[in-house]
């Protein structure tokens, strides 16, 4: 414990300059704060049906939810989403349903990109029925949000190897719409 704590003081006073042999004004460094940058619109089709595989642990009910087209659309990265990805979602006994999507983007100039999601869809028990159900609900009525990490090969999107990405979504019947963003 001792040793961490040594640590902690350490790097909260860390400056530049600070050294015996420099007589520079003492700098204090903060984090930087992140900033986003919108990405795409993503619009992810669900048109199969969903495989339901119930209570496969005590985390809650295990669907599989197949990804069968789609598209993506934004000043960096635009094309469609192939037919081969799912969420293999699990639903908490709370309603919590818990996203872990994979699927494969096309990009209009012939790039292969992987991209897997996580995140949380949760709301009020009323309103995620209407959700379940494929209804129209307002998305403000519901929190849906994702983040997302992403592979290539090809060196002209090399960039997003390297990138995180957060979306906020909502359910829109057979399809997932969200907004993508950069963590700069």
């Amino acid at each position: 414990m001792k040793k961490y704590l040594g640590i902690a003081l350490m790097l909260s006073s860390f400056a530049v300059g600070s050294g015996p042999a420099c007589g520079a004004e003492k700098q204090v460094f903060q984090p930087p704060t992140p900033k986003l940058e919108h990405l795409a619109r993503f619009t992810v089709n669900l048109e199969a049906p969903i495989w339901e595989l119930g209570a496969t642990s005590d985390l809650g009910r295990r669907r599989i939810i197949p990804i069968t087209s789609g598209s993506f659309d934004g000043a960096r990265l635009k094309g469609t989403i192939l037919n081969n990805g799912a969420d293999w979602q699990v639903v908490t006994a709370q309603g919590l349903a818990i996203i872990d999507t994979r699927y494969l983007l096309k990009t209009a100039d012939g790039a292969l990109i992987y991209l897997q999601t996580k995140g949380f869809r949760y709301g009020p028990a009323d309103v995620m029925a209407e959700v379940a159900k494929g209804n129209p609900v307002d998305p403000a009525k519901y929190t849906f949000r994702v983040t997302m990490s992403f592979e290539t090969a090809d060196p002209r999107y090399a960039w997003l190897n390297r990138a995180i990405g957060v979306g906020a979504a909502m359910r829109l019947g057979s399809a997932v719409v969200y907004d993508a963003y950069l963590l700069e």
